[in-house]
């Protein structure tokens, strides 16, 4: 476990990220997510099934943020990009119009990054996700984000993501994403 970087606010005192058995721990995980994205029951009860099938996948990797009491506080994971996977083919069309779809080859996702909203702005989503692409094999990393201003597309241009494609639509998504990509290792702040 390391602690929680500042990078860009106050540390927040003994928040540890470290790897965690998140299938062990996906209702405590999808409680934060609910917190952090406003998810309503019959959605985390959705999710609680997608990520147990992610999880199972062999280079799925999953960090936590934990307080000193074990408390689950953020998690992060990922795995490599298969142009097979559902997320693959829905955004797939969006990249291939923007001459951006080799990005799904040799990447690593972001598959969900959440802080809970009492712990945000405090370097632990940084954390998370430094912590998890720097122990990556792969070139790149890409992930999916509303397609909106927020603390979240900061964080993720501040570490190198730049938009891949923008209004790209999920069925049953109520807002539209924007696909955004990244050398890695990502960026760090300077000083």
């Amino acid at each position: 476990m390391a602690p929680a970087d500042a990078g860009n606010g106050p540390a927040n005192p003994g928040i540890e990220v470290g790897p965690i058995d998140l299938a062990a721990r996906v209702d405590e995980a999808l409680h934060v997510q609910a917190a952090a994205f406003g998810l309503s029951q019959d959605e985390i009860d959705v999710r609680r099934h997608i990520v147990l099938r992610h999880l199972d996948h062999p280079q799925a990797r999953a960090l936590g943020a934990l307080t000193p009491d074990g408390r689950l506080v953020g998690f992060v994971y990922g795995l490599p990009n298969d142009r097979t996977h559902w997320w693959s083919t829905v955004v797939e069309p969006y990249l291939r119009a923007t001459g951006s779809d080799g990005w799904l080859d040799d990447s690593f996702v972001i598959t969900e990054l959440h802080v809970h909203p009492g712990h945000q702005r405090h370097g632990i989503g940084r954390t998370l996700i430094t912590t998890i692409t720097d122990a990556v094999p792969h070139p790149r990393s890409i992930l999916s984000a509303i397609d909106r201003d927020s603390p979240a597309r900061t964080l993720y241009g501040a570490l190198g993501y730049r938009d891949l494609a923008r209004q790209v639509v999920f069925p049953s998504a109520p807002l539209p994403y924007a696909v955004m990509g990244a050398p890695l290792p990502l960026l760090r702040p300077r000083g």
